[in-house]
């Protein structure tokens, strides 16, 4: 398992940073790539960041943004920012590291979706949207590796310990005045662990999807919620 090269998008800080930290204690060699290093979309910036990267083995799809507001205050600006990272970010990263993967007979990518990808909530009509793009755009991709060692899988946690959760807290008090720990537990409470996950577990996931051993595992959507699927 040790010496592959693995690309973390959006690996600069949160779960992209906690997956990247994984796989470097596993002995790969991990590219975590932040904004600066790869704005995921603009299709020449990703073209040119992965053919100077060469060779991925692993391709962790992570980098993701998020807002609310309800349907009708949705703008098109919202929606499309959305879209553009949590999906045509992964589309465009996927692209580029699919024929070498292929090629090679051996490969890994898994997105980090999340518990939006697969169900509908209140005030999320973009970041549901993008994150079901994301887990229908790996089940895409799942189908034409079907057979060959490349795999493409996807991890759907609930609420993490972020900043990006920490900035929906921030929009809740903002919008209903809440005291910030009644938001915070408004999220957690979305669980039935009755927590906010942390990163270290959805790390623990993408790892497990990218052993050797899980080759037979393809086009899944692992969810980590505690069971309220």
């Amino acid at each position: 398992m040790s010496g592959r090269v693995v690309v973390v998008t959006g690996g600069g800080k949160g779960i992209g940073a906690a997956v990247a930290a994984r796989f470097k204690a596993a002995g790969d060699e991990v590219v975590a790539a932040t904004h600066e290093d790869c704005d995921v979309t603009d299709e020449a910036a990703v073209a040119e960041f992965f053919a100077h990267v060469g060779r991925v083995d692993v391709l962790v799809n992570n980098a993701g943004v998020s807002a609310s507001a309800p349907v009708e205050r949705t703008t098109l600006d919202d929606w499309e920012a959305q879209f553009d990272v949590n999906a045509t970010g992964a589309f465009l990263c996927t692209r580029a590291v699919l024929p070498g993967m292929k090629e090679r007979n051996r490969g890994r990518v898994i997105t980090v979706a999340s518990t939006a990808g697969l169900r509908g909530a209140r005030y999320t009509a973009a970041y549901t949207g993008s994150k079901h793009a994301a887990v229908g755009l790996m089940r895409a991709v799942a189908a034409e590796v079907t057979g060959t060692g490349v795999t493409a899988n996807a991890v759907c946690p609930a609420f993490v310990a972020t900043d990006m959760t920490r900035r929906s807290v921030e929009r809740i008090v903002a919008s209903t005045g809440k005291p910030e720990q009644v938001a915070e537990d408004t999220l957690a409470a979305a669980s039935p662990l009755g927590r906010l996950l942390t990163a270290e577990e959805v790390a623990f996931a993408v790892a497990f999807l990218a052993a050797d051993e899980a080759v037979a595992i393809n086009g899944q959507t692992l969810v980590l919620d505690g069971g309220g699927q």
